[in-house]
Parts: C-alpha cells; structure tokens; sequence
C-alpha cells in the first residue's frame, strides 16, 4: 500500500530555488500521488507514462554547458517501450549527472545492485511511503548542489594554513582548534591580508549587524587568536594591531 501521510515536511526554500523533478512512471495512480507529494514540497513536477517520452524530455543536456534541463529523476524500472535500466544507462553514457531515483516492484538484493551500478543514485522498492520517497529526495537535491558549489580556496601565509571548507586550520603543519567566531575572523582576516579593519566593521562582518554588545569583544577574540596561532603572543607576526584604527593580518 502507497501511503501519503499528512505530516507537513520541512520546506525546500533551504536549497535556494524550486527544483525541477522528472517523474517516469506508468502506473496512473502512483505517479498522481507523486505529483501531489512533491508539488506539497514546493517542486516543480513533469512526468512521463513511458519510457521514450522521458528520453526526449531529457535530450536538452548539453555537457558542454553542465546545465541539466531537470535537478532529479524519479525513474521507474519497468516502463513501455524503453525501460528505466536502459534510460538510466543511455543518461550516464552521455554523460548526464541527473541524479536518479529509481522505482521497482523487484525488491531483491541483485535489483537493487543492478539498478545501482547503471547508474541510479538511489533506490526505493515498491510499495514505499511518500513521506520516505520525499525524503530520498530531498537527499539527493541537497547533494547535487554541495557538489555543484565551488570549490574554495585554501588560504594561506607563512605557516598558517586555513581550510574553508573543512572549516580547518593548520600552524606550523599543526592543527588547532577554534571556536565558529574564531574561524570567521581569521578567515576574513587572510581572505583580505594586510587591510585594517576597526572594531566596528569587525563586529559588522562577523557577528552580525544585529550584535549588541561590547566593541571589546573583537579584542577578546584577537586575544584568543593570538595564544593559538602565534609563537610569541605579545609580538605578534600575523594578527597586528594598528594604533588608533584597529587591527591588519600579516
């Protein structure tokens, strides 16, 4: 039994745009009760009863482009005229990274594995809850946008290295660790080398425009910097301040 629970799941307006769903399958009344679930979340939905449909829906990658005429496809295995093994092949020889959801009444463990090594990123047996179905989703969308993100670049000065990313920081190939406020200032303090910053405009990138608190709170955090990243605190070589306006890196 399909079951479509009234649990209201959390919004999509997090992955930062209304993502498209390609919807292939040919049972009516599942892909009704797909439409609905997914359009609930705030997709934007198009299906196809049959296999040869989905291909032409899907001809408009262009890989020189990189951009994907749809961000997920929820694939049936069995369909007319061109079965979702062989679309899901045809996908991924052209070179298309949609990411595939794949639907099938075969729930045995050489299914699975077959469906997985075409090409499909995931795979849900029949009959399966929306509630799990749109959650697989969800998965699968917020992947394909972390790996689309660019990739930042590592910064780094004399023996200090940062890693955005990994949210790491290396001294003297040793890692330290720093609290969220610590990483951002420093972050903005080597993503922009030698520029003063006041205290003001410290507080403004890093703790919000809406902080209220004291301005000493930037020297507090420089303080703890200091004791982390330099050999000699009281003569520091990357976290300098200037008298009168407020602090430089390096």
């Amino acid at each position: 039994m399909y079951t479509n629970e009234s649990t209201k799941y959390p919004s999509t307006t997090d992955l930062g745009q209304r993502s498209r769903i390609l919807v292939v399958e040919d049972e009516e009344l599942i892909r009704e009760m797909l439409i609905l679930a997914l359009e609930e979340e705030g997709y934007g939905v198009v299906t196809a009863s049959e296999g040869r449909s989905a291909v032409e829906y899907l001809k408009s990658f262009d890989p020189t482009s990189g951009e994907l005429p749809f961000d997920l496809v929820i694939l049936d295995l069995m369909l007319p005229q061109i079965n979702g093994l062989d679309i899901c092949r045809l996908l991924r020889y052209q070179g298309n990274p949609v990411p595939i959801l794949m639907l099938s009444a075969k729930g045995s463990e050489t299914d699975r594995v077959l469906g997985l090594e075409v090409g499909a990123d995931d795979y849900l047996t029949k009959p399966f809850s929306m509630r799990e179905l749109v959650a697989r989703c969800r998965a699968l969308l917020r992947r394909q946008r972390l790996s689309s993100l660019p990739q930042l670049p590592v910064l780094q000065y004399g023996d200090l290295t940062l890693y955005p990313q990994e949210c790491r920081v290396l001294v003297r190939s040793r890692e330290v660790a720093l609290s969220p406020k610590e990483f951002r200032l420093l972050e903005l303090f080597m993503s922009y080398a030698r520029r003063v910053w006041s205290r003001e405009q410290l507080l403004d990138q890093v703790w919000g425009p809406d902080f209220v608190g004291d301005s000493k709170t930037v020297d507090v955090h420089i303080r703890w910097l200091r004791e982390k990243l330099e050999q000699d605190p009281s003569h520091p070589e990357y976290l300098v301040t200037v008298r009168g306006f407020g602090y430089r890196f390096g």
